[in-house]
Formats: C-alpha cells, sequence, structure tokens
C-alpha cells in the first residue's frame, strides 16, 4: 500500500459513514503469510528492515485492475537495505507484514516484501505454496490528557 491506497482500501470495504468514522483515528492493514506446505524450499519470501529503507527508495506505482486502478509502493535498489528471510519456514509458521500504518511518528508505517530466488535451493526444490490473509486493524480513539 502507500500513503494515499491505505486509506482508500479503508473506504473500498466498508460504508463511506464507517470508513470516515475509522479514518479518523489509527488503523494499519496486516497480511498473515504462510506455506501451504511446507517447509519452503524455494522462493521464499524476504522482508526489508525498514529502519534501512531511506524515504527516496519509495516509488508509487499502478497496480491496474479490471474496474479500477490502486497503488502500491515500490522500492529502488539501495545497498544500505538490510534484507532478511526465514529459510524452510513450516506450514505451521507464519510472517505477519504490516503494509501499512496511518500513525506517522517514526515508525515502519509499509513492509518491503518479495519472494527471490534462493540460490541455496536445491535442483528438486519443490515449487512454493503459500497463502497471504490481508486485514484491517483499527484502534480506538486516543484520549486525551
Amino acid at each position: 500500500y502507500t500513503a494515499k491506497s491505505g486509506p482508500r482500501r479503508v473506504r473500498d470495504h466498508l460504508p463511506p459513514a464507517e470508513a470516515e468514522e475509522r479514518l479518523q483515528n489509527r488503523f494499519a492493514e496486516i497480511n498473515v503469510w504462510r506455506p501451504i506446505r511446507g517447509p519452503i524450499e524455494s522462493t521464499p519470501l524476504a522482508v526489508c528492515d525498514s529502519s534501512s529503507i531511506d524515504p527516496k527508495d519509495f516509488v508509487a506505482s499502478d497496480l491496474v485492475y479490471r474496474d479500477k486502478v490502486g497503488e502500491t509502493y515500490r522500492f529502488t535498489y539501495n545497498p544500505n537495505h538490510r534484507w532478511f528471510y526465514f529459510p524452510h519456514l513450516e506450514r505451521n509458521e507464519v510472517i505477519l507484514l504490516k503494509c501499512y500504518d496511518s500513525k506517522e511518528d517514526g515508525r515502519a508505517r509499509f513492509t518491503a516484501h518479495s519472494a527471490f530466488e534462493d540460490p541455496t535451493s536445491g535442483p528438486d526444490a519443490a515449487p512454493r505454496e503459500s497463502i497471504e490473509v490481508r486485514a484491517l486493524v483499527f484502534w480506538p480513539a486516543e484520549k486525551s490528557a
């Protein structure tokens, strides 16, 4: 997601009045990713340490559907990026990805992630089978002191 598409996702899934009310407080979009069949032997998921991403590395990119055009961030190459992955992830293990957070206080708001060709995968490695579920998470209004 992007700063633009995060709020749009809320508007896409909730009735207009509820969406506008929810958008007044902090919300996030969290993806839960896991193998269907494990362990993962090829094309594992990698995540980038958000503290290693420079703001200039974000590039908004159109995500074209039949009925609309969405937007996601892509990331330019930066040798300072620190990538991590979980080799041989089992089907009872999950990765939580915070793909959008409305809170703008210096914490990570987006998670750069991608599958990649793992050079340590054997020639007979089974193709990856995985599933991802997305959830909108809403915080209650913050109380003033």
